[in-house]
């Protein structure tokens, strides 16, 4: 970040600001940390790694391609986005073979020990290097050109980052545009190219300096993303809660109008500071008090802003008005308070850090999952990893060999080994998977090789999850079932349980029936991924089915989607059927008192009174499936089954 500078945000009319305020970022839903050195206290590279380790960080920012820095990072699975420096990029555009060499020398030098993953071309070149905006394209696609010649171009993408500024306009957020001076000239190719690479645009987002620069224009509950009335675009209509998604959206509006509406844009930077002030000749604004709680820069608002931040990335509510389905991949700005930034003590640019120099924490935050604005955090959710088959055995492969390779014990999978058995690819890269997943503290990036991992929450059994059973996909409907059903059996399945007077007759549904059936055939096949497909109506659980084979299930509440809506669909539940008088106050499931332990057991209660129809645990997504009781506290969840 260089807060070189202050561009004065013109107000339309009297009432609302424009967005482009500058100071002058990516998996889905990735969250990292920026990890600048502009300082002469900051711990080794060596021992900051063991600090992205126990804090859970699994993608880091350079701004560089610093060796020891690469080399510290080597075998530890945390991603790395390297950077071409900005006094680099006018002799990687004008000569292929620079950058070539560039590439040999900074990535594949690394790589794969070091997991880079992505290389920045500059950083906001049209704001402290505008001289080179002609060569950021042709620099980009030199070292494009490079990775692809280097058999790197499938797993290094490169991008660069751009300030927010970048854009013209922003309010209301569907008149955004970029600038007129980059727009066709640089914009678009560039463009053109991330979306032909399969790349993304960067952004570095500052909303909360936006604020700083004039808090009157905005309210803080609007900035930090509390709960708040929102402000609605004339244009559409729609209405925005926080200004971050105000300024995503005209992004996205800005790239719409050159052509590309499905490219994704990521966070290369976006903080808040804990102190200090906009310095002088910033805009002329004077020094703000730091360090009490009336100043706008303070621990608490960053704390605020910063764990709403990282809740919403952690929780999986990306998407903006305008583009609901996008993707939210954020580089946290900063990892340390940098001393050598900025006029000095008093100035924001020294104040950005998550950590202290001595390592110690400016607040409470965490990257595992969502948290509450200093109070007190609740024991980790245990989960495990284990492996998608549906990826197939190729890529289990090339991920359990990655696995092994980085750190995970995968002495019991070996030939002879208490866990060989099953010697499928699927049973043995869940137990490499989960091993590598719990050493790295379950950082959920930690469990994703690149797709052919997903985290689950009850525990697996077998050898961590070597285990599996083929349960029927209700959502497909009865016909497909039934198709589905009439293959499984008259292709060596076992169905005579399932007949009428069968022990495994009730309950009489097509998905029970389908579950029982599926198992029986995945089964007489040595649980083979390809066996339990049936053209997309069945899926593989590495958790025991109960009750022939599968039939029992439950309906449980998604916490991700956060308490509002758990809130609603609870309501709904326990108006329409279910019996929710054990989770009021005193009640035997009361405790814990939490939206999801209750929304649980509520959707559970309306969903067995359904007969466990499909569409009975879906509340607009808040509810899911599963085949393994589960437990609200000391509750055990009942089933018709």
């Amino acid at each position: 970040m260089a807060l070189t500078r202050l561009v004065v945000v013109v107000l339309l009319g009297a009432a609302l600001p424009l967005l482009f305020f500058f100071f002058s970022r990516a998996e889905a839903g990735a969250l990292g940390v920026s990890y600048g050195r502009v300082a002469n206290d900051l711990p080794d590279p060596a021992s900051v790694v063991n600090l992205l380790k126990q804090n859970g960080i699994t993608m880091v920012r350079i701004y560089d391609a610093n060796q020891k820095v690469l080399t510290s990072l080597a075998n530890t699975g945390i991603k790395v986005m390297v950077m071409v420096p900005n006094e680099n990029v006018a002799a990687v555009a004008s000569d292929p073979s620079n950058a070539l060499q560039w590439v040999r020398d900074n990535v594949a030098a690394y790589y794969p020990a070091t997991q880079i993953h992505a290389v920045a071309v500059g950083n906001e070149v049209f704001d402290m290097r505008p001289d080179l905006n002609s060569d950021l394209v042709p620099a980009m696609t030199n070292v494009q050109a490079a990775l692809a010649q280097l058999n790197l171009a499938d797993n290094v993408k490169v991008t660069t980052p751009v300030a927010f500024d970048a854009l013209a306009e922003s309010w209301p957020p569907s008149a955004g545009r970029f600038k007129d001076s980059i727009a066709q000239p640089v914009m678009k190719p560039m463009l053109d190219l991330l979306q032909r690479t399969g790349s993304y645009l960067s952004v570095n987002y500052y909303p909360y300096l936006t604020y700083m620069a004039q808090p009157n224009a905005f309210t803080l509950d609007y900035v930090l993303a509390n709960s708040n009335p929102g402000v609605v675009d004339p244009d559409t209509k729609l209405t925005y809660h926080n200004l971050l998604d105000a300024q995503r959206d005209a992004t996205y509006y800005a790239m719409d109008k050159l052509g590309f509406a499905s490219l994704a844009v990521a966070h290369t930077e976006h903080g808040a500071p804990s102190g200090g002030g906009l310095h002088p000749g910033m805009g002329g604004r004077r020094l703000l008090q730091a360090g009490n709680g009336g100043a706008v820069a303070s621990v608490a608002n960053a704390q605020a802003y910063i764990n709403n931040l990282m809740n919403r990335v952690l929780a999986g509510n990306r998407g903006t008005p305008h583009r609901p389905d996008a993707d939210m991949d954020v580089y946290i700005f900063a990892l340390f308070n940098e001393n050598q930034k900025g006029t000095g003590v008093d100035d924001v640019e020294q104040h950005f850090g998550l950590f202290y120099p001595n390592m110690q924490k400016v607040y409470e935050f965490d990257f595992r999952r969502p948290t509450g604005g200093g109070a007190p955090v609740p024991p980790a959710t245990p989960s495990w990893c284990v492996a998608n088959a549906g990826v197939g055995d190729a890529r289990l492969q090339a991920a359990l060999d990655y696995a092994c390779g980085h750190g995970a014990d995968c002495s019991a999978i070996q030939p002879g080994g208490s866990c060989f058995l099953p010697d499928t690819k699927a049973a043995h890269a869940s137990y490499a998977f989960n091993s590598y997943y719990q050493s790295m503290n379950r950082a959920a990036g930690a469990c994703d090789f690149n797709g052919a991992a997903s985290i689950v929450y009850q525990q697996p059994t077998m050898c961590a999850a070597t285990a599996s059973w083929c349960v029927a996909n209700a959502g497909v409907g009865d016909a497909r079932l039934q198709t589905a059903l009439d293959y499984a059996c008259g292709n060596g399945a076992d169905c005579s349980a399932i007949q009428p007077g069968g022990s495994c007759f009730l309950p009489d549904t097509k998905a029970a029936h389908a579950s029982y059936a599926f198992n029986s055939y995945y089964q007489s096949k040595q649980r083979a991924a390809v066996a339990c497909d049936f053209n997309g109506a069945a899926s593989i659980v590495y958790q025991q089915p109960t009750m022939c084979a599968a039939t029992a299930s439950w309906c449980v509440a998604n916490a991700g989607v956060g308490d509002a809506q758990l809130q609603t669909a609870l309501d709904y539940a326990c108006g329409n059927g279910a019996d929710c008088s054990a989770i009021q106050p005193g009640g035997a499931c009361f405790q814990p008192d939490t939206k999801a332990s209750h929304a649980s057991y509520a959707f559970n209660s309306y969903y067995q009174s359904k007969h466990r129809a499909a569409v009975a645990c879906d509340f607009s997504g808040a509810g899911s499936v599963v085949y393994q009781q589960p437990k609200v506290g000391n509750c055990v969840l009942p089933s018709n089954g």
